[in-house]
């Protein structure tokens, strides 16, 4: 069983300012230590970005997080091309991963299913003087592993390949793309219809008007269907599906047997977040562990988050801070059964 911290961190202000807050206050981490060596140069890259490409991309679709990457780039003392190399989240290669989501009346809950040597430990609050308010864990520093935005429009992602990679972003750079810049389902599909995607994921998208949807990207098609369930795997585009379904068959089987069940933001977290129940995950060893519960509430802009399971949810009013009321949070502690390195807190 190994203690896990997750750091908060909160501003308001313009992007170029956040990332240079946040390259500041990254620059002497063991997260950036680890980033570093992840990210050091190779006499093969696994990936190569075109800075004008990246530049002309993210002009189309959120124009105000190239600031952010020059704020990034400043606060670490690197330049631009690196950093919009390995934090813009365009290009970028992922591992497999896990993760369930479902909807039910008046949430979203969800299981982040990944390696612990890729987990952040940030959860970031951010109001930028342009773009909607975000909430949720980051992942790749700019990225967001799930989140909430200001309008209560929720999301979350579930890996379903990574084959024949595409030219484009990957998923928590389009969780975050969708969150600043889009109130509702009916924007946030169009933009993820019109997005570039680098690999196969499920988008769960949920709003305050308690509209769900499941978004199959790819980078060879983007289908939508009404759902309030997601796994690992593909309904609409079948052919992308990998050949072992088995565990996100499963886990979809159970939760909708279960869903009518569910009838309470509680009720659900529980069910995700109780070792016992089916969905938590200790598979860390296979990049498949559960390592955060995350339960958004969109009509209370409300968020519910713990890292482990068998814990009551921490709770965080994001209404509260949006008129002005800092959390003052400063860090949350939870455990994970496993003995995986932790190279954002082990260094």
């Amino acid at each position: 069983m190994k203690n896990i911290t997750t750091q908060f961190f909160e501003f308001r202000g313009s992007h170029y300012d956040f990332g240079l807050a946040q390259g500041k206050r990254l620059i002497n981490t063991a997260l950036y230590k680890n980033y570093r060596e992840v990210n050091k140069p190779r006499k093969r890259p696994r990936y190569v970005v075109d800075l004008n490409k990246a530049y002309d991309l993210l002009s189309k679709y959120s124009p105000r997080q190239w600031r952010e990457l020059q704020g990034l780039a400043d606060g670490l003392d690197v330049s631009l091309e690196e950093a919009v190399t390995n934090y813009s989240g365009y290009q970028q290669e992922w591992k497999k991963s896990g993760c369930s989501i479902i909807t039910g009346n008046d949430f979203l809950v969800r299981n982040y299913d990944y390696h612990p040597k890729t987990y952040e430990g940030r959860f970031v609050i951010y109001q930028p003087d342009e773009g909607y308010a975000t909430i949720g864990p980051s992942q790749r520093i700019t990225g967001r592993a799930d989140g909430m935005n200001e309008h209560g429009l929720t999301m979350g992602y579930n890996f379903v390949h990574r084959r024949n990679p595409g030219d484009g972003f990957i998923c928590n750079a389009i969780t975050r793309m969708v969150l600043e810049n889009c109130k509702d389902n009916r924007e946030a599909l169009a933009m993820l219809k019109e997005l570039p995607h680098r690999h196969s994921f499920n988008y769960l998208v949920y709003d305050k008007q308690g509209n769900s949807h499941v978004v199959e990207g790819s980078p060879r098609n983007v289908t939508v269907k009404e759902a309030q369930i997601s796994t690992n795997h593909f309904d609409i585009q079948t052919t992308e599906n990998r050949y072992h379904l088995e565990d996100s068959k499963r886990r979809m089987a159970l939760l909708s047997k279960n869903m009518e069940k569910l009838h309470s933001p509680y009720q659900a977290f529980r069910f995700f977040n109780d070792r016992d129940k089916g969905v938590f995950s200790e598979k860390y060893a296979n990049w498949a562990g559960t390592l955060h519960t995350s339960a958004y509430i969109p009509s209370k802009l409300s968020v519910w988050f713990a890292v482990g399971g068998d814990r009551e949810p921490f709770v965080i009013s994001f209404k509260d801070w949006l008129a002005g009321k800092d959390s003052k949070i400063k860090q949350l502690r939870g455990f994970l059964n496993t003995e995986e390195p932790m190279p954002f807190m082990e260094g």
